[in-house]
This record gives C-alpha cells, sequence and structure tokens, in this order.
C-alpha cells in the first residue's frame, strides 16, 4: 500500500519520513499501544519532537507547505488518511492549510491550552500524532483552517 514509500535519498530527511511503514500493515496494527521507544527509534528527531511531543515546524521550511500536486495526505507515523489535496489552499502562514479533513473521523480535535492561549490541536485519532493547529479563519465552505506540520504528513501523488 505505501509503494511510494520505498524512495530512498539519505540526505533528505522529507525522504525518511514513514520509512517504518513500508514492511508492516498500518490498519493492522495497534498504533495507541506503541511505546515511546518505538517512536523515537522509528521517526526522523523534528518528526518525533512535533508528532510525539507537540512541537512545530518553522514555517515555510517544510516539505509540503508550497506542494501543489494533486493526491492524499497521510500520517506519517501510522499512515491514515487524512487530507485530500482538492481542500488544500494557499494560507500565506508557511505551513499546509487545508479546509477540512478527509473524513470527520480522522483527524481528532483537542482543547490546547499551552503558551497562555487557547487553541484547538488536531491529531491523528489512530495513533494520536500531533498534527498542528486549526483555526476559524479558513475559506468556505466550512471556514476552518487546518495548519498542519509537513513533518506530521506523508503525501502520495495521483496518478
Amino acid at each position: 500500500m505505501f509503494n511510494f514509500l520505498r524512495k530512498s535519498a539519505a540526505d533528505d530527511t522529507s525522504e525518511k519520513l514513514g520509512e517504518h511503514l513500508k514492511n508492516i500493515d498500518p490498519k493492522k496494527t495497534n498504533w495507541p499501544e506503541k511505546p515511546e521507544s518505538y517512536w523515537k527509534e522509528n521517526l526522523t528527531p523534528l518528526q518525533y519532537k512535533v508528532t510525539r511531543q507537540a512541537g512545530t515546524e518553522r514555517a515555510f521550511t517544510g516539505h509540503l507547505w508550497d506542494n501543489k500536486k494533486e493526491g492524499t495526505y497521510y500520517c506519517s507515523n501510522c499512515g491514515q488518511e487524512l487530507f485530500d489535496s482538492k481542500t488544500k489552499f494557499v494560507s500565506g502562514t508557511g505551513w499546509p492549510s487545508f479546509y477540512d479533513a478527509v473524513n470527520q473521523g480522522s483527524v481528532k480535535l483537542v482543547e490546547d491550552s499551552s503558551f497562555g492561549m487557547t487553541r484547538v490541536e488536531a491529531v491523528c485519532s489512530r495513533c494520536e500524532a500531533h498534527l498542528g493547529h486549526v483555526f476559524d479563519d479558513g475559506p468556505k465552505p466550512t471556514g476552518k483552517r487546518y495548519c498542519m506540520n509537513s513533518v506530521s504528513l506523508l503525501f502520495k501523488e495521483d496518478k
């Protein structure tokens, strides 16, 4: 299923994202039971910091913030389908932004009151990886802006 992950480019960290998904069936894995040692061993340092410790990558530095190709975005931790490129838009923020998830069950929204403010955190509903935050300043039809970290996502181009 994840044959698009079989590329190898040792110098490009984005190419290493999702390598741990190559030889398993992500749908049959019990992701919530994975220990922290699994994540530390299988994720890149930035990917671990962002997805497992709710960090944020710097704006305009992620490999997908300006991706304009048509395709599907998946969770970089467990491979769950999250977003369709048809809902991606240019937000000017420097992070990939979408106005809706591929389905309401794929992204879980959680109140986040860190850093002295209240926001809505977006996490993968299957493995609870931190994806980014959701804001109410997006375009129609939802008015939402799912502001995601590139390192939290894998992209598969439509053929």
